[in-house]
């Protein structure tokens, strides 16, 4: 009996050093892992570094959390970690990685809403409505391209308000004077990829404006993709030219 209860208490010890010093190596290689994301790599040893951590999966995990959730690493290496946690832990990274949406560096607003994209989160929508109202205008490009891509029709009224964001227009203050950021063209072509049906006869009047004639093109384009017809190739005035024509039809029509 005292033999067997000896066997039974070393079988013990064995199993609790074993996992102490498997504990012990993990925390080692978050170690060396973390002190191989504080530098400011270049392109090649990024790309070195990216292979070392796929090819060691979920080891790598508590190292790449604590470098994105910590200042003292490179932006681009915090980018780095975050794209990597998505592509080791996939789908169930999304919620921990959907927190970072709203980190006070833009830069991880930004790899936070890629990364989400990247693994075709289309639950998010709460999360993508305030980042087309983020403070940072890269964010706000982000975030657009997510509910394009994930063709999120359902936030088509709220890319539609940010052509009425003072942010997504270069102010002049002296002169009084504003212009649209290239974002507003991006702006009008979602609204035609997510085939915004309210935004027809606002964009129908638009088109014939001078103060758009910026973005007719764009107008013209999107109207196709909502209405399903097809403008004249030849110029922009025979394109404005048709749209007066399929506008006063549909009044007759009424």
């Amino acid at each position: 009996m005292k033999k067997l209860l000896l066997i039974v208490t070393i079988l013990a010890s064995l199993n609790t050093t074993a996992a102490v010093n498997q504990k012990a190596q993990r925390s080692v290689l978050t170690q060396k892992l973390e002190r191989q994301f504080k530098y400011n790599m270049k392109t090649a040893d990024m790309d070195k570094l990216k292979k070392q951590v796929l090819k060691l999966k979920g080891k790598s995990v508590a190292a790449l959390i604590n470098v994105m959730k910590s200042d003292k690493y490179p932006d681009k290496n915090r980018w780095m970690a975050t794209f990597l946690l998505g592509r080791i832990m996939g789908k169930k990274s999304a919620p921990f990685i959907s927190k970072f949406t709203m980190h006070p560096n833009w830069v991880m607003r930004m790899a936070a809403l890629k990364s989400l994209l990247a693994l075709g989160q289309t639950e998010y929508t709460d999360i993508y409505k305030k980042s087309l109202k983020d403070n940072s205008l890269i964010v706000r490009y982000q975030a657009l391209e997510n509910v394009k891509k994930l063709n999120l029709t359902g936030l088509a009224p709220n890319i539609w308000a940010m052509l009425y964001d003072k942010r997504n227009y270069h102010i002049n203050e002296k002169l009084k004077s504003s212009k649209r950021a290239h974002i507003v063209k991006e702006i009008i072509n979602t609204i035609g990829d997510l085939k915004f049906e309210k935004a027809q006869g606002p964009l129908l009047s638009m088109i014939q404006k001078p103060k758009y004639s910026d973005i007719h093109s764009e107008i013209s384009d999107t109207l196709e993709k909502i209405t399903g017809r097809r403008a004249p190739k030849t110029s922009l005035k025979e394109k404005k030219r048709f749209w007066s024509k399929f506008a006063q039809a549909k009044v007759v029509i009424r």
